[in-house]
């Protein structure tokens, strides 16, 4: 999700380059340096933002067990610029000090946050009894996740019982200089940053960080297995080789490919009609629709958009407009009922509908994978349409 404030499709699949990828990284290495003090000073500063972690002449903080080399990356910013507390009273940095602590920048609609909290989740269990402290910081990308009652859902509904920052102003975000979501930060018992990562994958990598600042904080008997994960529905990984359709926007302010004949028509009512033919990862709309600088409006009864996509799965941040009745929809897969390639979010006619603010599965197939035509058509109005994400 480019855009505003960060990046949350950090896996940048094309077609051309499937690697999990923030700020075009290369993959996690260490790299031996034998060159001057003074020039590998410009080094380790370049290659830290970026991930990659430097093992200078000397050094010894890897440890014996075989865990990750970590350098000092910087103190844990104040926490104080939340706007609010879930799952505990506020905290802070200074009370914090004697745990080792991760930071999870999160936001509840991102399905790449989806498909790592599995593993945040389990770290969260397996290490709070020997000192590890997890702190969800939630930035929101859209305007519905800055409210208090929606973040608070889509945590009870996600199994996120860990405390959370509610950084709606950001003031958390720009406090680590931060630009990604998922992104995770490793604070070690002396209160500095030792690690982080940035977007989906390296799990075991991370998770041996932790053992690691564990074990120097001074904790007895860290285990050294690594969680087991069984991830379903959207927190399943991504079906990576066959994904080659891009994280897609209806919102004019980052909207892309948009194919209706006439392009799109801000901020007020108009009469949208489908393309004779969509190409690769363009989408369209049908019906009558307010685009809107996030989301998309349906504002009749029979509003339709369409996709041509490439991947296993499909997904679609959209809720209803205003609260009350939900907002039925069916969906079709080329022009057919999704039967067994329904997601967890319709049945198998492709039936659905539309309450909360929040990610709907709608298309979970099985290989072979191929270019498909996926339309949604909500048979009540009111709909609002943000994105779609893929899998």
């Amino acid at each position: 999700m480019t855009g505003w404030h960060g990046q949350c499709s950090v896996y940048a699949v094309t077609r051309r380059a499937r690697h999990a990828a923030s700020c075009k990284p290369l993959p996690p290495v260490v790299l031996i340096m034998k060159s001057s003090r003074s020039v590998l000073a410009l080094i380790v500063a370049a290659a830290g933002s970026c991930g990659v972690t430097l093992l200078l002449p000397g050094d010894t903080s890897v440890a014996a067990s075989g865990a990750p080399p970590l350098s000092v990356e910087g103190q844990l910013p104040s926490l104080a610029g939340a706007t609010g507390w879930l799952n505990s009273p506020p905290l802070t940095s200074e009370g914090l000090r004697g745990k080792v602590v991760l930071i999870d920048f999160w936001t509840y609609t991102c399905v790449n946050w989806r498909r790592t909290l599995p593993y945040v989740r389990a770290w969260a269990d397996k290490y709070k009894s020997q000192g590890l402290v997890v702190v969800g910081v939630h930035a929101p990308e859209f305007a519905f996740e800055g409210q208090t009652n929606n973040v608070a859902l889509a945590a009870r509904q996600e199994r996120v019982g860990y405390p959370i920052a509610l950084d709606s102003g950001y003031a958390v975000w720009r406090a680590f200089h931060n630009e990604y979501w998922p992104a995770l930060y490793f604070i070690d018992a002396e209160g500095r940053i030792r690690h982080h990562h940035y977007g989906e994958g390296d799990y075991e990598r991370s998770e041996r960080v932790i053992q690691s600042l564990l074990t120097a904080a001074g904790a007895a008997h860290v285990s050294q297995e690594l969680v087991a994960v069984e991830a379903h529905g959207a927190e399943a990984p991504a079906d990576v080789a066959d994904l080659e359709s891009d994280e897609t926007y209806l919102g004019y302010d980052r909207a892309e490919r948009f194919a209706s004949p006439g392009g799109a028509v801000p901020d007020r009512g108009h009469l949208y009609e489908m393309p004779a033919q969509l190409g690769h990862d363009h989408w369209a709309l049908a019906g009558d629709w307010t685009i809107t600088k996030q989301p998309a409006l349906q504002t009749k009864a029979g509003g339709r958009v369409a996709y041509r996509f490439h991947a296993r799965d499909l997904n679609v941040v959209m809720g209803a407009a205003t609260r009350g009745p939900s907002v039925r929809f069916r969906i079709t897969i080329d022009g057919k009922p999704p039967g067994f390639a329904h997601g967890v979010d319709v049945d198998e006619q492709g039936n659905g509908a539309v309450t909360d603010h929040r990610l709907y599965q709608l298309i979970r197939q099985s290989r072979p994978i191929s270019d498909r035509r996926f339309e949604i058509e909500f048979l009540d109005s009111g709909a609002e349409v943000f994105s779609f994400t893929f899998g």
